[in-house]
């Protein structure tokens, strides 16, 4: 593990945020998982926009 901060990534259609550090466990989402260990097929929950149309944020 490199140590490396958690990070916070937006969808850019509807807002919903998805944050490292909490994850989202209602979509199977253990607190902890890197956005880069998310399937490149997995779609926002809120509005079903793709991964790739995420954007890295800062908060």
């Amino acid at each position: 593990m490199s140590g490396e901060p958690f990070k916070v990534w937006q969808c850019r259609t509807c807002g919903y945020i998805y944050d490292e550090a909490a994850g989202d466990p209602v979509e199977g989402l253990a607190p902890g998982t890197r956005w880069s260990e998310i399937p490149a097929d997995w779609i926002c929950p809120m509005c079903g926009t793709p991964k790739a149309d995420f954007d890295m944020i800062e908060l």
